[in-house]
């Protein structure tokens, strides 16, 4: 797994319209970088629409947000229009950037073991530094507090750690 505050490793491959996004032209803004398994699955489509829906917010916190699975960008271009999606999706098909960012894994479910992408979101800062993991991620989990049901949501979770972040940087 790679580190808070080691360099994000470089990247540059195709978003759902073939143009090349390259890390280091990102450089000097936020950007959360989320890996995920496959386009059109109910998780995925959550975590999308999720960060579709508050892409306004991570604008005004001068960040990028950047979803990154195997697809190819035509199965991106699909995704975006069934479910009108405002975010960016780069294609990585050969999993090079997924190797890089130690996502793609040996996976089990249902007693079977395959490779596949392992849900991760990292927080990249201005300067190119990984500044937030989290691994596993669940995008939706469902709390209890005192007999009152919440549903937390992993998009929440991300900006609220951005805006920390970032306060923390402009005190410092």
């Amino acid at each position: 797994m790679l580190e808070i505050n080691s360099k994000a490793p470089e990247f540059c491959i195709p978003n759902q319209d073939d143009v090349e996004i390259c890390l280091r032209d990102l450089k000097g803004k936020w950007i959360v970088l989320y890996f995920y398994p496959r386009d059109n699955t109910p998780g995925c489509t959550n975590e999308a629409c999720d960060f579709t829906e508050k892409i306004e917010h991570f604008e005004d916190l001068d960040a990028v947000v950047l979803g990154v699975s195997p697809d190819s960008p035509k199965k991106h271009r699909n995704f975006i229009a069934k479910q009108n999606l405002d975010i960016t999706l780069l294609a990585d098909e050969e999993k090079v950037v997924c190797e890089l960012y130690k996502v793609w894994q040996l996976k089990k479910f249902m007693g079977r073991e395959s490779m596949g992408v392992v849900r991760t979101t990292f927080l990249i800062n201005p300067d190119g530094q990984i500044a937030h993991i989290w691994g596993k991620v669940s995008v939706r989990k469902n709390k209890t507090v005192k007999g009152e049901k919440f549903q937390i949501l992993h998009v929440d979770e991300v900006k609220k750690t951005l805006e920390e972040l970032q306060k923390e940087q402009n005190n410092g």
